[in-house]
């Protein structure tokens, strides 16, 4: 069951994603551009919203909660469902290694807290909600996220430069199949809970798994080299965005995997992308971009896309 769809923030991670993965199925999809779309107008008719913003971390305490609440205004306006990609910050750090929709959402961090309350909201609102819950992300572009812009050019070198401890599971998602996932969710919605929570399972890999699997795909050998925290530690003394970075330090370090029951019961036929396949399709912008222009030694990187 196809319809017409509005994509919320477009232009980033997700959205974009999810606007090509709803174009291939066959949808009528709508990019909302906040610079000249008035937002109740645009999700008149809409059957889904897809709720792709996410702003920068350090605007989290101020912009989800608004956001948050002109999602649902217009979802109840509308009638359409929302989607909305969730993530692991709930869970904090006393939470079992397997996340999953029985895991009580007891992060006590800022970050954490706030995705608790948004995700709260949505319950109590009365409207459709699927949240569709990853871990990191993996994308076909080179769009800013940990890995990317952090874990990857190194790889020029032979490195793949982890932030935690690379003998440590940790839970990825490759973008495109999320986003494909979402649109399956969609397609069954008038058969859905009111409010449906999901594991999107993606991978779970450790930093020697990663390595082992890039260096198959470049032919040739990839070292994990720690990433050092110091810096960014030193620097978010100044820098508002380095102690949001260090908040959620914590889920490089710790053991988590998402739990497959909820997604398998919904969507048990779903291929996934081989993971090779996919950490060959992560990989292979990030190595175009180094060398598309020449190094120049005195550019900063900003990690603040890659939150």
């Amino acid at each position: 069951m196809t319809g017409k769809v509005l994509i919320l923030g477009g232009s980033g991670r997700f959205g974009r994603n999810a606007a090509e993965a709803f174009w291939d199925a066959g949808w009528r999809v709508a990019l909302f551009d906040r610079a000249k779309d008035d937002l109740l107008q645009a999700a008149q008719g809409m059957d889904v919203i897809v709720n792709g913003w996410n702003p920068a971390y350090t605007d989290w305490a101020t912009q989800v909660p608004r956001l948050t609440e002109q999602v649902i205004a217009v979802a109840r306006a509308s009638g359409a469902t929302v989607i909305v990609p969730g993530n692991v910050y709930v869970f904090g750090k006393e939470a079992p290694a397997g996340f999953g929709p029985d895991v009580a959402h007891a992060a006590r961090n800022p970050l954490g807290r706030v995705r608790i309350e948004m995700e709260q909201r949505l319950r109590d609102a009365d409207i459709p909600v699927i949240l569709l819950r990853a871990g990191d992300f993996l994308d076909t572009a080179a769009s800013g996220n940990w890995f990317d812009l952090q874990m990857a050019p190194s790889l020029k070198k032979g490195l793949l430069t982890y932030p935690g401890n690379p003998e440590v599971q940790h839970a990825w998602a490759f973008l495109p199949d999320m986003a494909r996932a979402a649109v399956a969710l969609a397609e069954r919605r008038e058969s859905l809970p009111q409010f449906t929570e999901v594991n999107f399972p993606g991978y779970t890999l450790t930093g020697q798994d990663m390595a082992r699997l890039i260096g198959k795909t470049l032919e040739r050998e990839v070292r994990v080299k720690r990433m050092a925290w110091w810096p960014v530690r030193l620097a978010s003394l100044v820098w508002p965005l380095g102690a949001k970075l260090a908040e959620m330090r914590y889920l490089w370090d710790k053991p988590h995997h998402l739990t497959h029951e909820s997604f398998d019961a919904l969507l048990p036929d779903f291929q996934t992308t081989p993971v090779d396949e996919a950490l060959a399709a992560a990989v292979a912008p990030v190595l175009k971009a180094g060398s598309d222009r020449p190094r120049q030694d005195h550019e900063a990187q900003d990690p603040a896309t890659g939150a």
